[in-house]
C-alpha cells in the first residue's frame, strides 16, 4: 500500500474529452485531444515520458560511454552486460514481494531513486569490477522496479482500464524513446568525453525526477488491499497469507507459471526485430543497410497507431489467450517473410523485409495487449507484486538470452533457423489457450 501520510483517492472514473476545456490555439487543442482522459492515466504518461527521454538518451549513447570513455573492449562490455541481465532475471521476484509487503509506491520510488545513484555512478567508474557491479546493482534495481510498477498500475487503476492504460503507456514510451534518441543523436555528434558524461547524468537526473513524481502520485482509496480479499479471485488461499506469508504465492500457481514462460517465448520477437532482422540485413541479404533504420522506424509508427486498439476485447482472460494465440501465428507468418528476403533484388529485398517488420510489429501489439491482460486476470486482486515480480523475471529472461539465441539461430541456421523461431512462437502463443483454461479449471476447483 501507500505511505499512511500520503495516500489520497484517485478518480476510479475517466473524464469525458469533453470535460477538458478547448480554449487556446488549434495546436492546444489537437495536443489536448491526444490526451488521455483518464487523469491518472495522464500522470502515468508525464511520468513515462520523462522517463523514457532519459532512457532514450542514454541508449543512444551508453555503448560508445562505456567503450570510449571508460575504456572496455567489446568482450568486456559484453560479459558486464550479460551478468548485468542475470542480476536483473533473479531482482525481479524478491522486488515484487517487497511491493506486497511494504507498498508498490513506496518500494518503487526507493528502486528509482537507488538507480539515480547507480547510473550516475557511472561517471566515477575507473576499473573493470567496479563497472561489473555497478552494471549488475543497476539493472537490479532496473528490472525490479519494472516489476514494481506494474504492480502499482493496479493499485492506481481500476481492474477495467488496466490493459487500456498500459497501452496508452506504451506508445508515451515509444515517442519517449524516440525523443531521447534524437538528442542522443547530438550527443554521438559531438562526440567529446564531457557530452557523453553529460547525458549519463541527465539520465541520472531523469530518475530522481520520476521518483518524485511517483511519490506524489494518488493511490486508490477504495481498492480492497489483499488482506482484504478472498473469494472467486483468490485460488490459493487467505490473501494475507499471499501477501506477508514466506511462500510466494505466484510461484506455487501452475497455470500462471506456465503462461509466464510462454509470454517469454513470445517476447523472443524483440530480439528478432532488434538483432536478429539487422544481422540478416546486412549478413544475408542484398538489401541497402538503411533499411535497418527503416524497420525500425516502421515497428516505432505502427506501435504508436495500433497499440491502444489491440487491446480492446482483451478483457475477458479466454479472449485474451487467443488474442496471444493470433500474435503467435503471426509472429511465425513474420518470420518466414523476412527469411524470404535471401536472394530478392536490393529493392525488392528492403520492400518484403520491411513487409516481415510491418507483419511483426501487429502481431508484436497483439501479444502485448494478451499478455498484459493475463498477467492481471489470472493473478486476481491479490498480491500483485509477487505475481508482477515472477512474470517480470520471465520477460527478463527472454531479454537476456534472447539476443544470443536468435543471433545464433538466424546467422548459423539461416532459412532453418528462421522457420525454428517462428514455430516456437506460434506454438508459445497457441499454447496460451489451454494453459487459461487450466487455470480457469483450477479456479473453479479451489
Amino acid at each position: 500500500m501507500t505511505t499512511p501520510s500520503a495516500e489520497t483517492s484517485a478518480p476510479s472514473s475517466a473524464v469525458p474529452e469533453s470535460a477538458v476545456p478547448e480554449s487556446g490555439g488549434g495546436l492546444a487543442r489537437a495536443v489536448r485531444r491526444r490526451l488521455h482522459p483518464d487523469p491518472t492515466v495522464r500522470r502515468l504518461a508525464a511520468i513515462t515520458l520523462v522517463n523514457t527521454v532519459g532512457n532514450g538518451l542514454s541508449l543512444a549513447v551508453s555503448v560508445l560511454f562505456f567503450t570510449r570513455v571508460l575504456g572496455l573492449s567489446a568482450a568486456q562490455l559484453g560479459f558486464g552486460m550479460t551478468a548485468a541481465g542475470l542480476c536483473g532475471v533473479v531482482a525481479s521476484v524478491p522486488a515484487g514481494r517487497a511491493a506486497d509487503r511494504w507498498g508498490a509506491r513506496r518500494v518503487l520510488v526507493a528502486l528509482i531513486s537507488l538507480e539515480a545513484v547507480g547510473t550516475a555512478g557511472y561517471a566515477l567508474v575507473h576499473s573493470y569490477p567496479a563497472f561489473v557491479a555497478l552494471a549488475c546493482a543497476v539493472a537490479a534495481v532496473d528490472r525490479g522496479s519494472t516489476a514494481v510498477r506494474n504492480a502499482l498500475y493496479a493499485e492506481v487503476l481500476p481492474a477495467d482500464r488496466r490493459v487500456a492504460g498500459r497501452a496508452y503507456l506504451r506508445v508515451v514510451t515509444n515517442a519517449g524513446i524516440c525523443a531521447g534518441t534524437a538528442l542522443g543523436a547530438i550527443a554521438l555528434q559531438v562526440d567529446t568525453r564531457p557530452v557523453y558524461l553529460t547525458a549519463i547524468l541527465v539520465n541520472a537526473a531523469s530518475f530522481v525526477i520520476v521518483a518524485g513524481m511517483f511519490h506524489r502520485l494518488p493511490v486508490l482509496a477504495d481498492r480492497p488491499s489483499g488482506r482484504q480479499e478472498r473469494g472467486a479471485g483468490d485460488r490459493t488461499g487467505d490473501g494475507a497469507e499471499e501477501r506477508t506469508g514466506r511462500s510466494n504465492p505466484a510461484l506455487r500457481d501452475g497455470p500462471f507459471l506456465v503462461v509466464t514462460v510462454l509470454n517469454a517465448l513470445l517476447g523472443l520477437q524483440f530480439s528478432v526485430l532488434e538483432v536478429g532482422v539487422p544481422l540478416w540485413i546486412v549478413k544475408e541479404t542484398d538489401a541497402p543497410r538503411i533499411t535497418v533504420a527503416g524497420t525500425l522506424i516502421v515497428n516505432t509508427v505502427l506501435v504508436i497507431a495500433l497499440q491502444v486498439r489491440a487491446t480492446k476485447g482483451t478483457e475477458d482472460p479466454a479472449t485474451a489467450a487467443r488474442v496471444c494465440g493470433r500474435a503467435g501465428v503471426i509472429l511465425a507468418g513474420a518470420c518466414v517473410v523476412i527469411a524470404l528476403v535471401h536472394g530478392l533484388p536490393p529493392i525488392v529485398a528492403a520492400v518484403v523485409v520491411l513487409g516481415g517488420v510491418a507483419l511483426q510489429s501487429f502481431g508484436e501489439v497483439l501479444g502485448q495487449a494478451g499478455g498484459w491482460a493475463l498477467s492481471y486476470d489470472l493473478a486476481g486482486e491479490r498480491a500483485h507484486g509477487a505475481y508482477q515480480g515472477v512474470y517480470n523475471a520471465g520477460t527478463a529472461a527472454a531479454l537476456m538470452i534472447g539476443p544470443a539465441l536468435v543471433s545464433t539461430a538466424v546467422i548459423g541456421y539461416g532459412l532453418l533457423g528462421w522457420a525454428v523461431l517462428g514455430a516456437v512462437l506460434a506454438a508459445a502463443g497457441l499454447a496460451m489457450g489451454p494453459a487459461v483454461r487450466w487455470a480457469g479449471r483450477r479456479e473453479r476447483n479451489a
